[in-house]
């Protein structure tokens, strides 16, 4: 009995001596020690070590982004349907020749319509995700997935289908960004980089999966040739809708929310018990706090206005370019392959043929990038290599314009097999890139609201040249035909200049040192060289993101009947 009072007075001693610490200084520095530790740890992680301490992360992540694979089906199936004789015959109007077209007019308004609701809901998901966190968001979105395909499969009229295009638009906006800001709060800095750009892979995915059912329906000469894929669309909500149901919530949001066990709940779902790397938990959510805590710090507020204050300005413009750079480099020309290849003997047959395969590049260049990724190629190596080796090619196809007109033929055809260059190299660099780039360049605190801005330009961007493209191209209007390249080329050469004074290398970088980095305002040159230490940084220890971490403290003292005398400011 005396040997176990012995044993017990020490350790109530130490108990009590522990209480006697826990104040508002002693916590903060223990905050800061574990976000260190676990910064650390995250710097030293291993791709294959995230893989496998994060597994269930990586599985998440690519069902919420497979969302996105949703609107690149329906869109391939609305371009494709233009040569479909018995979906012109529903919804066209009859010409002098006696043959059905959908007018002009109607088919820049449905192509548009789509825009226009991503538009309306991408601004929409900046307010409602950060509100009500990602889970519900995209579950909800789903929900109407399912409601308004039902008026594709039913539709009577090109009003229908125009209507249509416009409400299935508004959660497809909020996909566009969501499934970006989820992959990157969900996953260590080792796995960053690739789950972000999976959201590329998977538009591929779907343009792959609708140009495959098109291509099976030629033979049908009724209604249900245009049905059926539209019917098949809802495929794709309902397996989705019940395996995000059983999701985690993002533990960034949770803890930006101030639910701090949630968050830790949340975390402990995304990583797996079989762990090759001292991991813990508690470290990883301080390391959360922490970044929270410096972010409010250094921005004022949360709101869409908040994106053009302070060094918050320079993200969301650098956010804005990466994205529109995406058109500007000459997406809309490269669009124009099989154009060019049927004027060089091509069956119109073999268009969907290419168009297969170009879809197919697409997937295959994300993992390109993946493969050039784990080589230690940073995001702005590959981004401005990308830009310098487009503005190449398209110059090369102006080139090709010269050719004389005896070689019209070969001309032709060298220009649609540089397109479809073109596209594998634009794929493997800055088509795939990009999404990664968005991802990691805004704050935590205004991520969604920042991807959603730089979304946007790049739709606006979409629709400029989706209007100049054919002017350029049509031999009853412009006719620059392969002049094009050369206008496109010269924009090219201009996001090249842009790209090397103004985007910076945020590989391997954690939210927080690319927090301080903007703030101090480092060149974007001198990014990957600056040595930075985010845990020397003073007043983040006031902040409400720490106080609220004291609060579940103490609760845990109390709960585990130790008391708690957390110092509250």
């Amino acid at each position: 009995m005396a040997d176990e009072k012995e044993i017990q007075q020490p350790m109530d001693t130490a108990t009590e001596k522990e209480h006697e610490q826990f104040d508002h200084k002693n916590a903060a520095a223990k905050v800061i020690h574990d976000a260190r530790l676990a910064t650390e740890k995250e710097h030293n992680m291993t791709l294959w070590q995230g893989i496998k301490l994060y597994p269930k992360a990586v599985a998440w992540s690519v069902l919420i982004s497979t969302c996105i694979a949703m609107e690149g089906y329906d869109l391939c199936l609305l371009s494709n349907f233009y040569g479909f004789p018995q979906f012109n015959r529903k919804y066209g109007e009859q010409l002098p020749d006696g043959t059905w077209q959908i007018p002009p007019a109607w088919q820049a308004g449905l192509s548009n319509g789509a825009n226009v609701g991503e538009i309306i809901g991408l601004f929409i998901n900046g307010f409602v995700s950060e509100k009500f966190g990602y889970r519900y968001t995209v579950m909800t979105c789903l929900t109407l997935i399912i409601g308004f395909t039902a008026i594709f499969f039913t539709a009577q009229t090109v009003i229908d289908l125009q209507i249509a295009e416009v409400l299935c638009g508004i959660p497809w906006g909020v996909f566009q960004t969501l499934t970006i800001t989820y992959a990157s709060e969900v996953c260590p800095v080792a796995l960053r980089g690739y789950l972000t750009t999976y959201v590329n892979f998977c538009w591929g995915l779907g343009q792959v999966i609708g140009v495959g059912v098109i291509k099976s329906m030629l033979p049908r000469d009724d209604q249900w040739s245009y049905r059926i894929p539209y019917a098949l669309q809802w495929m794709w909500p309902v397996p989705l809708l019940i395996g995000i149901c059983l999701a985690p919530e993002s533990p960034w949001w949770l803890v930006r929310k101030g639910r701090i066990e949630d968050a830790k709940k949340s975390l402990l779902r995304l990583t797996s018990l079989d762990r090759e790397t001292d991991f813990d938990a508690d470290e990883t959510i301080a390391m959360m706090v922490h970044t929270t805590a410096l972010e409010e710090k250094i921005t004022t507020g949360a709101s869409y206005l908040d994106c053009f204050r302070g060094t918050d300005l320079r993200r969301t413009e650098i956010v804005c370019m990466a994205w529109a750079i995406q058109n500007l480099s000459g997406n809309a020309f490269s669009g124009y392959s099989t154009y060019f290849l049927q004027q060089a003997g091509l069956s119109p047959s073999k268009s969907y043929d290419f168009a297969l395969g170009q879809y197919g590049i697409n997937m295959g260049g994300v993992l390109g990038a993946w493969f050039l990724m784990s080589m230690g190629l940073g995001r702005r190596t590959l981004y401005l290599g990308g830009l310098c080796g487009l503005c190449t090619m398209l110059m090369i196809m102006g080139f090709l314009g010269l050719v004389p007109e005896s070689h019209r033929d070969q001309g032709a055809l060298a220009t649609g097999a540089m397109m479809i260059v073109w596209a594998l190299f634009y794929q493997l660099t800055v088509g795939t890139v990009c999404y990664s780039l968005v991802a990691e360049l805004s704050t935590r605190r205004l991520q969604i609201k920042t991807v959603v801005l730089g979304r946007n330009l790049y739709n606006v961007v979409g629709i400029i040249c989706s209007v100049l493209s054919p002017y350029m191209l049509n031999p009853g209007a412009w006719n620059w035909s392969n002049y094009t390249g050369f206008f496109w080329g010269g924009i090219c050469f201009c996001c090249i200049i842009y790209t090397y004074f103004r985007l910076p290398e945020p590989q391997g970088r954690s939210f927080a040192e690319l927090d301080l980095l903007f703030e101090k305002g480092i060149s974007a040159r001198k990014f990957a060289s600056t040595v930075i230490d985010v845990f020397e940084e003073k007043g983040v220890e006031d902040t409400e993101a720490f106080h609220r971490y004291e609060d579940v403290e103490a609760k845990h003292w109390e709960e585990e009947g130790r008391g708690a005398s957390v110092a509250k400011v």
